[in-house]
C-alpha cells in the first residue's frame, strides 16, 4: 500500500500529513515517484484514484499522454483542505486545447492552448470540503447537494476542450494557501448543471497558485438561512488567520417569508455578525453588493433597480466597520446596459427548449446566469478586488487586462465548452 493511501486509511485529515500524489499518463515505466495510470485505471474506493467512467479516453504513446473527444474526469480520495495541482498539458506532435474544471464545474484555469511539440505546465489550487463540522454537527445539505462533487471526499478534475491532452498530474497539500471563502446564494454558487453558472465558480481561474477559492455559497440561501443551516459554522471551522470571507446576499433576503430581513435593520445586523466572526478568526471580511437582474425600463435603455435597499445596506455597513466593499451591483448595471435588452439575454439563462439534454421547456430566467454572464461578472469582481483589496489582488494571475463593464467581452468571441449531458433543472430560488 502506498504511503499516501496508508495515511488516508488511518483517517488523517490534517494537511500537515504528506499526501503528495504524482501520476503519469503515458505507457511504459513511470519516472521515480510517479504512479502510472491508463484508460483502464478506473476510480474505485479501494484504489482511491482513477478515471471516472464514460470518458472514451485514449492513451497516446507518442509523448505519453491521454486524450479524448469528449470530457473526461479523474478523481482522487483526499481529506478536506486546500491542494496545489500541477498539470502537464500538450502533445509533442499535435495542437492541444484543454479546459480544466474542478469539483462542480469550477473553472480553475483559463483555456490552455499548446502548439505542436509543446508541453505546458499549469498550477492552481483547489479547496475540498465535507459536510462534517468539528464537534459532531454537520451542514444541513439540501437534497440536491447530497452526493455533489463539491461535498464528497475526493478531488475530481474535469478535462474538456477541443482536444484536451493530459501528460502528468501532481497533487500536493497546500497548508500555506490563502483561502477565499465565499458565502452567498445561487448567483455565486458552484452551479452543478448546465446551462446555469455563477461568478464564484469562475473566480478561481483568475488567481495564481497561492490562493484557493472556497465557494460555500448555495442556491436559495439568505444571510439568515446560511447561519441556520450551519454553513457559516462550517466556514468558521476551516478559516484561518490571513484568509478572506467574501459575503454576498440580498436576492433571497428581500423575498417574503421566514428568511426575510429588513435591509436597514435585521439584514445589517447579520452582516455585522459575519464581519465580527471573520475578524475573530483573524480573517479579512469583504462585502459584495448583489448584482442586478435583467430588468430594463420601457425604452430598453436603463436597468431599473430591483434589489431595494440591500446593496446600499452593504455599502453602509462597509463604511461603518471599515470593510472593503466589492460593488458588483454598480458594475453589473453598465454591463447589462452595454449589451441591451436582447443581447443581455445571452448573459442570463435564456435558451429555447431542447438546447440541452432533458430540457423540455424554454428557459427565460432574468436572475441566473449563463457561463458567459458568470464569467463577465467574475471579471467585474476581479476589477473591484484590484481597487478595494490590494493585498489579495497581488495574488491574481499576472497579465490580466483591465476590464470595463461598459465595454464587455463580446458573446461572439466567447467560448467555454459545455459539460457532459445531465438533466437540466432550475435552481431552487436564488
Amino acid at each position: 500500500m502506498s504511503s499516501w493511501r496508508f495515511l488516508l486509511c488511518l483517517g488523517l485529515t490534517s494537511l500537515t500529513a504528506r499526501a503528495d500524489l504524482r501520476f503519469t499518463l503515458g505507457p511504459g515505466a513511470p519516472a521515480a515517484g510517479f504512479t502510472s495510470v491508463n484508460p483502464a485505471t478506473l476510480y474505485t474506493p479501494a484504489r482511491g484514484y482513477g478515471f471516472e467512467p464514460g470518458g472514451a479516453i485514449q492513451q497516446v504513446a507518442r509523448g505519453g499522454f491521454c486524450t479524448s473527444d469528449r470530457p473526461f474526469f479523474f478523481s482522487v480520495d483526499l481529506p478536506e483542505g486546500d491542494y496545489r495541482v500541477k498539470l502537464s498539458l500538450g502533445d509533442p506532435a499535435g495542437a492541444a486545447h484543454t479546459v480544466v474544471k474542478a469539483e462542480s464545474r469550477r473553472l480553475v484555469l483559463l483555456p490552455v492552448d499548446t502548439p505542436p511539440g509543446e508541453v505546458a505546465t499549469a498550477t492552481f489550487l483547489v479547496h475540498l470540503r465535507t459536510p462534517q463540522i468539528p464537534g459532531g454537527t454537520t451542514v444541513r445539505l439540501k437534497p440536491r447537494e447530497v452526493g455533489a462533487l463539491h461535498w464528497d471526499q475526493r478531488l475530481t478534475l474535469e478535462f474538456n476542450g477541443v482536444r484536451p491532452c493530459l501528460v502528468a498530474l501532481e497533487i500536493t497539500p497546500a497548508p500555506d494557501a490563502i483561502t477565499v471563502f465565499i458565502a452567498g446564494d445561487s448567483t455565486v454558487t458552484d452551479q452543478q448543471l448546465e446551462p446555469y453558472a455563477a461568478w464564484g465558480q469562475m473566480l478561481p481561474a483568475f488567481f495564481g497558485p497561492t490562493v484557493a477559492i472556497a465557494n460555500h455559497a448555495e442556491s436559495g440561501e439568505s444571510i439568515r438561512s446560511f447561519v441556520g443551516e450551519r454553513r457559516l459554522d462550517k466556514v468558521l471551522s476551516m478559516i484561518k488567520p490571513g484568509d478572506y470571507l467574501f459575503l454576498q446576499f440580498g436576492h433571497n433576503d428581500q423575498k417574503a417569508g421566514p428568511d426575510h430581513l429588513d435591509a436597514a435593520t435585521g439584514y445589517k445586523d447579520y452582516v455585522r455578525r459575519y464581519v465580527a466572526d471573520a475578524r475573530a478568526k483573524g480573517a479579512h471580511p469583504v462585502l459584495v453588493t448583489s448584482m442586478e437582474r435583467r430588468n430594463f425600463d420601457a425604452e430598453g435603455k436603463h436597468i431599473v433597480p430591483s434589489l431595494e435597499g440591500y446593496p446600499q445596506a452593504i455599502r453602509e455597513v462597509g463604511f461603518e466597520l471599515g470593510v472593503p466593499v466589492v460593488d458588483l451591483n454598480a458594475r453589473s448595471i453598465p454591463f447589462y446596459e452595454a449589451l441591451g435588452p436582447e443581447e443581455a439575454k445571452r448573459a442570463f439563462v435564456h435558451f429555447p427548449a431542447g438546447s440541452f439534454p432533458g430540457q423540455t421547456a424554454a428557459l427565460a430566467d432574468d436572475t441566473h446566469f449563463s457561463a458567459y454572464g458568470a464569467f463577465e461578472l467574475a471579471k467585474c469582481v476581479v476589477e473591484e478586488i484590484k481597487l478595494r483589496v490590494p493585498d489579495l489582488a497581488a495574488h491574481l494571475r499576472p497579465g490580466l487586462p483591465p476590464y470595463d463593464p461598459a465595454h464587455p467581452g463580446r458573446f461572439a468571441d466567447w467560448h467555454l465548452p459545455t459539460d457532459p449531458p445531465k438533466p437540466v433543472v432550475k435552481p431552487e430560488g436564488s
